[in-house]
């Protein structure tokens, strides 16, 4: 895994092609009270970009180009939060989205186990530490531990897309899987006007 930490905005000579993984990290979990703090990207080729956001009035002009590019597909996990504070932040809508929480929950039915963790053992073989998650991530200095944290986020989203892909397709799930990422972007609007716990779906 190689890092590389850019500071309020990716730089223009980094391009993604067909899709992207994206996480973020803040200093809680309320869109309208805790600051987006950083925003990891990885094309799945063992690069990850961390971009520090330091200042919060100011545009990333080149991240919204990438969240806003309709023919990429940007891979989260748990997109409803990371789209939700995205959006917030930057009063942007994303299209082509795809979450490999709800992936994991419409074809790994014998579990309730759907954390990024957990994907990465169960489907990848691959032990991850979580020891940062709740560490101060509006610092002025990210410890190399907290880089590594924010890093691995995205690192293997790409290969556990492919490996929940395979079972979406054998368990006949695929369309079911799509239309419930296309509601996200609805979903998130629900929590930033205020139904984020209220099921309006409910007698």
């Amino acid at each position: 895994m190689k890092i590389k930490l850019h500071i309020n905005d990716l730089p223009s000579n980094i391009i993604f092609k067909n899709s992207v993984a994206i996480d973020t990290e803040t200093m809680g979990l309320k869109h309208s009270r805790d600051r987006l703090c950083l925003v990891q990207l990885s094309s799945g080729n063992g690069i990850c970009h961390l971009v520090k956001i330091e200042n919060a009035q100011k545009k990333p002009k080149n991240l919204i180009k990438i969240f806003q590019n309709k023919k990429l597909i940007k891979i989260f996990h748990y997109a409803r939060f990371d789209v939700g504070i995205l959006k917030y932040s930057y009063k942007i809508n994303i299209d082509n989205i795809y979450c490999t929480k709800i992936a994991s929950k419409l074809t790994r039915t014998f579990t309730d186990k759907h954390g990024y963790k957990d994907l990465c053992k169960e489907l990848l073989n691959k032990n991850i530490s979580k020891e940062e998650q709740t560490s101060d991530w509006g610092s002025k200095k990210l410890t190399i531990s907290q880089q590594k944290y924010a890093a691995t986020d995205v690192l293997y989203l790409h290969k556990i897309k492919e490996e929940l892909d395979k079972i979406l397709l054998r368990e006949k799930r695929t369309k079911l899987a799509q239309e419930c990422f296309n509601f996200i972007k609805y979903r998130t609007d629900l929590d930033l006007l205020g139904w984020a716990e209220e099921d309006i779906f409910k007698h």
